[in-house]
């Protein structure tokens, strides 16, 4: 059997492309969302509500919380989620609430995200986050609803 360029190339980009797809939780799913073990991609959770927009954090303002490294911009922000990390982190973990709201776990990006009732929300694309936003006040129960399942 010969091993083409192409059987290559997809099996090189299989994993990647697999990582991306929605599935039910897997029994002992992480309590973050934090690929390489850095939460919502190195964005500063503080920033969402001091600035408004995705900040990028810095590796020098790390703090370890719930098995991953949280990422901040400086260190008076690194200072206020200590004070109370659960105000500052995003709700489900960092996973897609969207998906939550339906009942199974995806990744999520950043830049698409939503503070409504003073939580963090994000998607794992602006589409998601358009139907997100669409019936925010039922998504959020469906999702609250769903939450404590979803990592079992």
């Amino acid at each position: 059997m010969s091993l083409t360029r192409r059987h290559l190339l997809v099996g090189l980009a299989a994993p990647a492309i697999l990582a991306l797809v929605p599935r039910p939780a897997l029994a002992g799913a992480s309590q973050v969302f934090a690929p390489m073990q850095i939460a919502i991609g190195g964005a500063d959770p503080v920033g969402y509500f001091t600035e408004g927009r995705p900040v990028e954090g810095r590796a020098r303002h790390a703090l370890r919380w719930r098995g991953a490294d949280w990422y901040f911009a400086s260190r008076a922000n690194r200072e206020r989620f200590e004070a109370d990390p659960l105000r500052h982190a995003p709700r489900f973990g960092g996973y897609c609430a969207y998906a939550a709201a339906k009942g199974f776990l995806a990744p999520t990006e950043p830049e698409a995200w939503t503070i409504h009732g003073g939580r963090l929300y994000l998607n794992s694309s602006m589409r998601s986050r358009t139907l997100w936003r669409e019936a925010i006040e039922a998504n959020i129960a469906r999702a609250e609803q769903n939450w404590p399942h979803l990592l079992d």
